[in-house]
């Protein structure tokens, strides 16, 4: 009988992909002068990435949680609550247009992702186009 980690599973993969998202998204909207189109999908793309981040992590402590390792679980899910917080300020921002305060909220995040590591962008737009508009109507998952 194999035995598989608690917590190793496909969500820590995902969880990967949604981190890996969130960086390289703020690190090209750090290059964006201004809030363009473009721009304002990316910030709507990053709002998905951070409530997936979250979501992995429910998935992740489920098997802790049906074990009764109920602190285990907490501790995981406070460790990781930003993601989920960060995601609705972003949201409030984004849906109120509130454009020139963003900025200021990504350098909050920075730290965050501040172990990524890109030596090269591997998401283009195809990844975030048409992000905005989800968000606008109430889509949860881009």
């Amino acid at each position: 009988m194999a035995l598989k980690r608690v917590g190793t599973t496909d969500s820590a993969k995902l969880r990967q992909i949604h981190i890996r998202s969130c960086a390289e998204v703020i690190r090209l909207l750090a290059t964006k002068p201004s809030f363009d189109d473009e721009a304002k999908d990316m910030t709507a793309f990053l709002v998905f990435n951070l409530r997936g981040i979250y979501e992995t992590i429910n998935e992740s402590v489920q098997a802790w949680d049906d074990r009764n390792y109920w602190k285990k679980a907490e501790d995981m899910r406070e460790k990781w609550r930003w993601s989920r917080t960060a995601a609705q300020d972003l949201t409030q921002l984004v849906l109120a247009d509130q454009w020139q305060k963003i900025p200021d909220f990504l350098i909050t995040l920075l730290p965050r992702f501040s172990e990524v590591t890109i030596r090269e962008i591997t998401r283009d737009a195809d990844w975030w186009v048409g992000a905005l508009r989800a968000l606008k109507s109430g889509i949860k998952q881009f």
